[in-house]
């Protein structure tokens, strides 16, 4: 059975009946499976860091605690030594190195003496090497506590007899150590320096002691002549300080030649005058006075003879 063909007019109709679908509805949208969560990579919580100062003080805690055991077992190994040996030597070189900490920590403490720290250091390292020959393991006592007084005493020595210019009485300056902490303290306490009188009332002397400690603390140098003073265009001490003219041997020889002249003729004082102060010859002189040059000659050694004669000094 044969179908009859659509006619144009029929298949206009059935199109605008049934309109195609767009292409956006045609095409079915595709489905996104779901993902999985994606899993943040593991991550160690930090911890807090001290503050600076606190870390410092933690290293040098720890630094000190090392020391001291490192310390002991040197120690240990140096009882059993003989003194003279390498080894005995060696240990012992060990024992300065470990320690040398404590004795910049003492130094720190004679900051305020004007005295190269690195001579005061050197200082306390003697100490230490006296502390550490004499000091002894066995009778349970911590080798800073035996050490820190042998290398203050050393430092202190030092300063007593060596660094002073000006030597003054040991019970003087033990008296000064007292002044200066009194002095601390009255300052600290009042707001203001102390005056002599709080001072020594403090410490229960007399002013003049007071006043004689603090002379003495002022001792460690001597101020050099040619340094320039505080402040700028002031001279030093040797410019304020006086000297002796070199003129001022002459003026006693003035006057006694003042005196002695007024006792020779007229004749002669104006032909010593001529010779002396006017700087003429004899000839010159003896044209200036009419006169030969033989008998200048002969006027100025007689003149010179009376001078002599009656010259108190030479007398």
């Amino acid at each position: 059975m044969t179908v009859p063909a659509r006619t144009a007019s029929e298949e206009t109709s059935a199109s605008e009946e049934n309109p195609p679908p767009p292409r956006e509805a045609q095409r079915e949208p595709q489905r996104e499976l779901p993902r999985e969560p994606q899993r943040e990579p593991h991550r160690e919580t930090p911890r807090p860091t001290p503050p600076e100062p606190q870390r410092e003080t933690q290293t040098r805690e720890s630094r000190g605690a090392d020391a001291r055991a490192l310390t002991q077992v040197l120690f240990k190994k140096f009882a059993t030594l003989e003194p003279g040996t390498p080894e005995h030597a060696r240990v012992r070189a060990a024992l300065i190195e470990a320690n040398l900490p404590l004795v910049r920590y003492a130094a720190a403490r004679f900051r305020s003496r004007n005295e190269p720290m690195e001579d005061v250091v050197q200082v306390g390292t003697i100490g230490l090497i006296n502390a550490i020959d004499r000091f002894d393991p066995d009778r349970g006592v911590q080798f800073p506590t035996f050490a820190m007084p042998t290398v203050v005493g050393e430092i202190k020595r030092y300063f007593r007899d060596n660094v002073r210019t000006v030597h003054v009485p040991r019970r003087l300056h033990e008296l000064w150590v007292q002044v200066n902490g009194a002095t601390e303290d009255l300052t600290v306490l009042h707001g203001r320096s102390p005056t002599t009188a709080e001072i020594a009332e403090r410490l229960k002397i007399g002013e003049d002691e007071v006043l004689a400690c603090i002379e003495a603390g002022r001792s460690y140098h001597a101020t050099s002549l040619e340094a320039a003073q505080e402040g700028d265009g002031l001279p030093g001490l040797l410019d304020r300080i006086g000297y002796e003219d070199p003129a001022l041997a002459g003026v006693e020889h003035r006057d006694l030649v003042r005196h002695l002249l007024v006792q020779l003729p007229e004749r002669e004082q104006r032909i010593l005058l001529l010779r002396y102060y006017s700087n003429l010859t004899q000839s010159q002189i003896s044209a200036e006075l009419g006169v030969s040059q033989m008998h200048v000659s002969r006027l100025l050694s007689r003149s010179f003879a009376r001078l002599r004669s009656a010259n108190r000094i030479d007398a």
